[in-house]
């Protein structure tokens, strides 16, 4: 079973380095949300998203320097990690949404389960687009 997971481990090394610098962000993410509802100082909702903005913040940095180790095109990037970080809060503010206000689950409770649905959804499509192969942003004149 031993070799079975390691050969999982590297088969999907990028994956599991995701979940992992994921879980940093997703610390910071969960830290700055409890701080802010647990000093009742913003709605669940509104400490959800300056949470999530901080944890993506992270992320894209970690991910970019040690994960999928792009320098290139920064901005374009970016402005798609933070816009799939954006479909990423929306699924979890939607979560929140139903498990808090719809059916009284505990609000801490709630926010570990919308981090399931979002690291799914955001790895994939931060896999396929936020960190692809790009052209060069210099191309080299010919000649």
């Amino acid at each position: 079973m031993n070799s079975f997971l390691t050969a999982l481990l590297l088969k999907n090394r990028r994956f599991a380095f995701y979940c992992v610098i994921g879980l940093g962000g997703t610390t910071l993410d969960f830290l700055v949300y409890s701080s802010l509802v647990k000093w009742d100082i913003l709605h669940y909702q509104v400490a959800n998203g300056i949470g999530y903005a901080s944890g993506t913040l992270l992320s894209f940095a970690s991910n970019v320097l040690f994960n999928f180790k792009t320098r290139d095109w920064l901005p374009l990037r970016f402005a798609s990690f933070c816009a799939i970080a954006f479909i990423g809060w929306a699924s979890s503010a939607g979560v929140l949404y139903v498990t808090v206000a719809r059916l009284g689950l505990d609000k801490y409770l709630a926010k570990l389960m919308t981090l399931v649905v979002a690291v799914v959804i955001q790895y994939n499509l931060n896999r396929l687009v936020s960190f692809r192969k790009l052209p060069p942003a210099n191309p080299q004149p010919n000649g």
